[in-house]
Formats: structure tokens, sequence, C-alpha cells
């Protein structure tokens, strides 16, 4: 069995929201009381606001945290978060088995008595390792986008996404929900820039993502990257900033040296692939037959017929030209 919990909810001026779960036994162990801080969410839609205030044990007369066995948790299949660090994971079931879960999954019910997981899906999974039949929980309602928009929120605001991750569950949002980068950016609380810087990340090579989810390579390694010419140059250079632990600005430099020489190999490319002058090769032969023989040459083709024309100045050029063409003896053998 967990570890009874005492909850402790409120809403401070300024609509920021303080969440506090600690260990507590005795029968009345979900309480209301002044709020102290263990987590800080903020920055988000008015949707995820109004979740929140209508499930404060104030509001809902003590009925907020509930008690839900494991078997009735099923994750949601979209989540935005796909990767679970193994050695982490454990370390939280060691925690949980010790101490319980101190903070209630927040769930949404889907089909008589099965609930799906909105945020805590990491808690689920550690509780489960740690052997617990039960784990509190908060049941609200929900629509499939807000779902998808607090799961989003509750991971961001929690730095649980990777790289990858986060881009991915700002797609999804984009996509599947229509909403507009500005719209994701505030109900994440994050600027719209930030928001689209996020989701050039899906452009790079798969090869590359996976440095980006286990860490290898941080979103500033992968964003100067972007900047290289080719997928393949961005593989190549990604594998030689991971084994070689380039900074961001090494990175930077890097992909400007490599942007270079592939710029001068394109222009060289260029200059290979240019197709040779055209030759005149009538006029050019024409000159060579003037130099040879000492007098104007004319080739050409008239109505597809091909023709040499010999100019001569007079009856005496003529005589030496027909010579030196047909013999010395051409005017001799005459009858």
């Amino acid at each position: 069995m967990p570890v009874p919990l005492r909850v402790r909810l409120s809403l401070p001026p300024g609509n920021v929201l303080y969440v506090l779960f600690r260990p507590h036994s005795g029968p009345d162990r979900y309480k209301t009381g002044r709020t102290e801080m263990a987590k800080k969410i903020s920055g988000l839609g008015r949707g995820i606001d109004a979740i929140f205030l209508e499930n404060t044990l104030e509001n809902s007369g003590g009925g907020g945290v509930t008690t839900l066995r494991v078997a009735q948790l099923e994750p949601k299949g979209n989540q935005p978060r796909k990767y679970f660090d193994t050695e982490a994971l454990a370390q939280l079931a060691d925690s949980i088995s010790a101490h319980g879960v101190l903070q209630p999954i927040l769930v949404r019910e889907i089909i008589g008595d099965r609930y799906q997981i909105i945020a805590g899906e990491r808690r689920w999974r550690a509780a489960k390792m740690a052997g617990l039949s039960e784990v509190p929980a908060i049941v609200m309602e929900s629509s499939e986008e807000q779902a998808a928009q607090i799961a989003l929120v509750e991971n961001i605001q929690r730095e649980d996404l990777n790289p990858v991750e986060e881009a991915s569950a700002y797609r999804a949002l984009s996509e599947e929900y229509h909403l507009s980068q500005e719209e994701i950016a505030r109900q994440v609380g994050k600027s719209r820039s930030a928001v689209a810087n996020a989701l050039r990340l899906l452009d790079l090579p798969e090869e590359l993502r996976a440095t980006l989810v286990s860490g290898e390579l941080s979103a500033g390694h992968a964003r100067a990257l972007l900047g290289l010419r080719s997928p393949e140059d961005m593989i190549a250079l990604g594998k030689l900033a991971a084994e070689r632990g380039y900074s961001v600005r090494m990175t930077e430099e890097e992909v400007r040296k490599w942007n270079r020489r592939a710029a001068e190999e394109a222009e060289k490319q260029k200059e290979a692939e240019k197709p040779l002058p055209l030759v005149n090769y009538s006029k050019e032969l024409e000159g060579r037959i003037m130099a040879a023989i000492g007098r104007r040459v004319r080739l050409e083709t008239k109505r597809g017929k091909r023709c040499i024309t010999f100019y001569y100045e007079d009856n005496q050029d003529l005589e030496e030209f027909l010579r030196s063409v047909c013999g010395a003896d051409f005017f001799e053998n005459q009858v």
C-alpha cells in the first residue's frame, strides 16, 4: 500500500499554482491548508488553470484526490514523453518504495473504471516497479485536446522532455489540434521563436535526432548543424562533434568551415560541368587552308549541298593554283 498523503492546494495572487504532496497518516489523510511550494506551474493556458481550480480540494469538498488501482491506469497513446531513463526510473521506484507516491497522478476517465494518464506516467511506471497496487490520483474531465495540452505543459514545466520529444509534441499540437505557433507558445509559456526553433529540430536526419535523445548532443548543437548544406554533412559533423566534445560555439565555427569548403567544391564542379565553347569548324578550316596555300577559301553549305570555293586574282593566279593542285604539267598535257 502507498504511504498516505496530505495534499495542500491553493491559488495565490497572480494565478500561479503551487502544489505540495507530503506523507501523512490518519483517517483524514487528504486535507486542504496553507500552501507550501513544491513545484511551480506557470505560463499555462486558461484551460489548465481552470482544471486545477476545479480540482482543488476546497472546491471539490475534499474529493479532489482519490486512490486508484495501478491496474486501472493506462498511459496516453500520444504522450509527449517517449524515452524513460531506466536507471532514473529504478531510483524513483526505490524512493516510492520508501516514501510512497508524493504527488498524485493526473488522469481522466475513459471507459468504465479505466483511466488514462494525462500527467505522471513516470510515477506510475515507477510505482509498478516498486510493487504498489494503488496510487493517489486526481480525476479530471477533459477533451482529448485538453489532455494533450496538459500532458505537454506538465512535461515541459518539469523539463522532463528531451528536445526531440518536445518538438514532436509541438508538431502534434499543431497538426492534430490546429494550434498556431503563437497559440502553442502561450500554452507552454515560451516565446514563439523558441517553439519555432524547437520544431526545426525535426528537420534533422533520424541518426542525428537519436543523439539528441541520448544526450550526446544538445539542441544548440543541432540548430548549428542545421546550417549545413546536406544531411550527409550534418551526420558526419554531428558524429565528430559528439566524439570530440565540441561546444556549441566550436560546432558553429566548424559549420562555417564546412560550408566554405562545400561552396568551393560546388564552384569547381560547376566549372567542370560547363559545356565546351562551340567552335565554328568551317571558319577554323578556312583559316588553316588559307595559311597553307596562301589564298582565300570559303567553305559553305547551300541547299543541302556542301562546297568549297577558292578565289583567284587573275588568269595567271588561276594557272598557278591549278598547277599546285593538279600538277606542274597540267597545261602541257592538254589535247
